[in-house]
């Protein structure tokens, strides 16, 4: 998986205003019905993965959850916001993160 691609994806839709970075405002887009994917730090708590994954199931959310490789250290150098869960809120955003991340 190209990382700094992704990170760089993060990066340009947060410049966009198209990512909720951070717990509370990432389940707050998903109840908006505005996330298209949720992305996991790899070093967030299972815990957490868990909680959006029974958010997600108990809503019937549509909605895809990921949890990728890249630390949340990474994600504040590349996006410069320290967050280990955000949603994307834009679908074309959306959709080339998800193919860079099946690479």
């Amino acid at each position: 998986m190209p990382k700094n691609q992704v990170i760089s994806m993060l990066g340009l839709a947060r410049r966009a205003g198209k990512l909720s970075m951070g717990h509370d405002m990432a389940q707050h887009a998903m109840f908006e019905h505005k996330a298209k994917l949720v992305l996991f730090c790899s070093d967030v708590s299972p815990r957490l993965v868990t909680e959006f994954e029974r958010t997600k199931e108990l809503h019937h959310f549509n909605v895809k959850l990921i949890k990728t490789d890249i630390t949340i250290n990474e994600i504040y150098f590349g996006v410069g916001y320290k967050a280990g869960v955000m949603a994307v809120d834009d679908e074309n955003m959306a959709k080339k993160i998800i193919s860079l991340l099946e690479q």
